[in-house]
């Protein structure tokens, strides 16, 4: 016999947006619950322990610091208290074919390194990073904090006076080559929209707000790892009477005919509620979990999106210390061009693509045993290729090899750990459209409302997370938690004004 719950409102998910969602309509004083499928929280952030190391699966830049110290505050906290912070100098290496250039924390140091590799650089560098703060300023406290139902939103004077200053119609390629000329510098500058899904050509110059972000603002790291920021954010959420719910695998969202009544899970019980938010793939929800009548979108819809890319991942722990690299590297030592029309153009596997490898332990001993190294490559790929696991080992050691002419050190050989993630787990753990790893693409086309829509056509029903607005990213899915909650809340309080 099935069970039945009660509750005023049900998140799906506890991803980043899903507890921040949970968290924001806590906080107006309804009764939250939250369901998860997997048997703990974090969504892409989850983390796992093998042979004494620890392991974070998805994000490993914590950047746009502000952002969380306002989340926790706003929640009575307090993010020094929550989190244990570390800048990271360097912030980062890129290794180009002719050697690693460092990016020191300290703004002048940086401006020294540009003016080192053409001359002039660094005066340029500040004035593209004074335009860069006005668009982060602009947008943070405006723009992304908007449901974008509407473009009437965003049709007031002094938002119209504002999106004068944010270069929307120019590209951010277009835009960085009005600052600079050499290629190494083109691509670091570029390299921190790569998170946003789309190729630089296609990518709005708006977003150069992100290169304040990864060079003013800083970039950090949690003692622990990037879940500590999710341990904090459900320490946060619990206080607030969230009731977490773990192994909850929901088969389908449920309605009487004229708005949302809750959700049925796998093994049969059912909850019901006056409001659902959905923090899982949006794509998943509302095709696999909703009847047809309430759909916004149809599958042409879905196939017609631009994603961000997929990730091909090892999580990879050694049994020596590895010299020379950084916590954070960028492998920019073969051209970007073939291997981003791979993934944008072609839909293809690449050859000789760039790669990105993190060493959390270099600034974390907490994270691995005693002498060892934990490592963590990824690789971006075109969404929806076929996954097949020789390609993957074909891929981890032509990594390992051009890391040998980098650092003049095989790794193959101290490997005592080493498990991949691709496409197949992404689609298998996440529901994750087409494997993305990301979300949609931030391409002008798809940025604010022209988003799919936080509101579903199924009245009480709400969707948060990457794939909605704001976008790609840890900061963006807080905010977009955040945001829904409002949404949902506001749609509580007129379901009670109505019944009254």
């Amino acid at each position: 016999m099935a069970i039945t719950n009660p509750s005023e409102a049900l998140v799906i998910g506890a991803g980043f947006a899903g507890i921040a969602a949970a968290t924001q309509l806590a906080e107006f004083g309804h009764q939250v619950d939250l369901l998860e499928r997997h048997d703990h929280a974090g969504g892409r952030a989850r983390v796992f322990e093998a042979e004494g190391f620890t392991f974070d699966m998805g994000p490993s830049w914590y950047w746009m610091p502000d952002v969380f110290e306002a989340y926790f505050k706003k929640f009575g906290g307090d993010v020094a208290q929550e989190l244990d912070l570390v800048r990271l100098d360097p912030s980062y290496t890129v290794w180009f074919e002719n050697g690693p250039v460092e990016i020191p924390a300290d703004l002048n140091a940086l401006k020294s390194t540009f003016d080192a590799i053409e001359h002039g650089a660094g005066n340029a560098l500040q004035a593209f990073l004074d335009e860069a703060q006005i668009k982060y300023e602009i947008g943070m406290n405006g723009f992304v904090q908007k449901p974008a139902h509407s473009i009437m939103e965003f049709a007031t004077w002094e938002t119209l006076k504002q999106s004068t200053k944010l270069t929307l119609l120019r590209s951010f390629s277009e835009h960085a080559r009005r600052y600079f000329s050499d290629e190494r510098l083109l691509q670091i500058i570029e390299f921190p929209v790569l998170f946003l899904g789309a190729k630089p050509e296609k990518t709005p110059a708006l977003y150069s707000l992100m290169n304040y972000a990864d060079t003013v603002l800083g970039t950090w790291y949690p003692m622990g790892g990037m879940h500590e920021i999710v341990r904090a954010m459900v320490r946060v959420a619990e206080k607030k009477g969230v009731r977490f719910h773990y192994n909850c695998d929901v088969k389908q969202i449920t309605d009487n005919g004229k708005r949302v009544s809750g959700v049925e899970l796998q093994d049969g019980t059912r909850w019901v509620a006056d409001t659902v938010v959905a923090g899982a793939d949006y794509h998943h929800v509302e095709q696999h979990l909703l009847p047809v009548q309430w759909r916004r979108y149809d599958a042409a819809y879905w196939d017609s999106r631009i994603m961000s890319p997929s990730s091909l991942l090892f999580y990879v722990g050694v049994n020596t210390r590895v010299p020379k690299l950084q916590h954070h590297n960028l492998f920019f030592d073969t051209p970007f061009g073939p291997h981003a029309e791979t993934i944008y153009d072609t839909q293809t596997w690449p050859d000789n693509p760039l790669f990105y490898v993190s060493a959390p332990s270099k600034t974390d001993n907490s994270i691995s045993p005693k002498g060892s190294e934990n490592m963590f490559f990824l690789i971006p790929l075109a969404p929806g290729l076929n996954d097949e696991p020789g390609l993957r080992d074909r891929y981890f050691n032509e990594m390992c090899d051009r890391l040998v002419q980098h650092i003049g050190m095989d790794i193959r050989p101290h490997i005592i750990y080493k498990r991949s993630f691709a496409h197949e787990e992404f689609q298998e753990d996440y529901r994750a459209f087409k494997g993305n790893a990301y979300g949609l693409a931030n391409t002008l086309r798809q940025t604010a409302f022209w988003k799919p829509k936080m509101k579903s056509k199924l009245p009480g029903l709400f969707f948060t997370g990457q794939l909605t607005t704001p976008g790609p990213g840890v900061p963006p899915s807080l905010i977009s938690g955040e945001v829904v909650g409002q949404e949902a809340h506001g749609y509580l309080v007129k379901q009670a004004v109505a019944v009254d």
